[in-house]
């Protein structure tokens, strides 16, 4: 696995996107998902993560342009699932040729939007009886899974969160639970949250996810949290912030850019059903 990353973390500094998310660190850290590593003269050149119907692939920048990405998906592909989704982070042109060579289709586009500088915000008076609180991972699990996959309904991943996965992620470094906040009602129920990231001594901090349950829609809840928990961050001293949201959420696209969130980057996903 070291290799893999290796070749992940060179992709990273050369382009500036990782070509292994959180997620697929995470599933090849807890075995989940099988590596596949191209060698070289002994140097790693191109390295893959496969399973739950998943595809992940990164050729080293110096390799580039010599069809080491391309033997190695035509390596993979026999093994894969009939129905196969793959990531380009960043949407770089040769992985957008590679995928349309091999019958994958553009499915879906994520955003990354930053907000350049952490400005004080106006946010919105939620309804009354409403308070913001940190999370507790040891009282608070049950209640914010059931609520996410409520908010997450749709989400291909979000939505799926189960309580192996939050707690994955409570254990990691950077987890702080007074950057996690929650609303409640007057009777104690969970309404909404937002959920922060502030990776150590990079100076920049992550929506992680901000969500709000159906029944509590349309309150102002959700720009109440965001603004609370950009405010957070600035007082942490943080200077900039990022964020991932799907191409097609207006509504959530409509939030950020209100309070100063501009276009960063673009991932794309592509599936590959083979019996078709």
């Amino acid at each position: 696995m070291a290799d893999a990353l290796a070749v992940a973390d060179a992709a990273l500094r050369h382009d500036g996107t990782d070509p292994f998310n959180e997620q697929t660190r995470l599933d090849l850290a807890s075995g989940r998902r099988a590596v596949h590593v191209v060698r070289h003269g002994g140097d790693p050149v191109a390295a893959a993560a496969t399973g739950s119907g998943e595809l992940d692939l990164v050729v080293e920048p110096r390799a580039r342009g010599r069809g080491v990405g391309t033997a190695l998906l035509e390596s993979l592909l026999p093994e894969l699932e009939p129905d196969v989704s793959a990531w380009s982070h960043g949407d770089h042109p040769a992985a957008r040729a590679l995928a349309a060579d091999h019958g994958f289709d553009l499915v879906r586009t994520l955003l990354r939007l930053r907000l350049p500088s952490l400005e004080p915000v106006a946010g919105t008076e939620p309804q009354a009886g409403i308070r913001v609180e940190e999370f507790d991972p040891q009282t608070d699990a049950a209640d914010w899974l059931a609520l996410n996959a409520r908010a997450f309904a749709s989400h291909p991943e979000q939505g799926r969160m189960s309580a192996g996965d939050l707690a994955e992620r409570v254990a990691e470094p950077w987890f702080d639970p007074a950057d996690f906040l929650v609303a409640r009602d007057g009777s104690g129920r969970m309404l909404g949250f937002h959920w922060m990231k502030l990776e150590p001594h990079t100076g920049e901090g992550e929506v992680y996810v901000l969500g709000v349950g159906p029944d509590a829609a349309g309150r102002g809840l959700g720009r109440l949290l965001l603004t609370e928990g950009l405010e957070r961050m600035r007082a942490k001293g943080v200077a900039s912030a990022s964020l991932y949201v799907e191409g097609d959420n207006e509504p959530a696209l409509a939030l950020y850019r209100s309070v100063g969130f501009v276009d960063d980057a673009v991932d794309v996903q592509f599936r590959r059903v083979s019996a078709r």
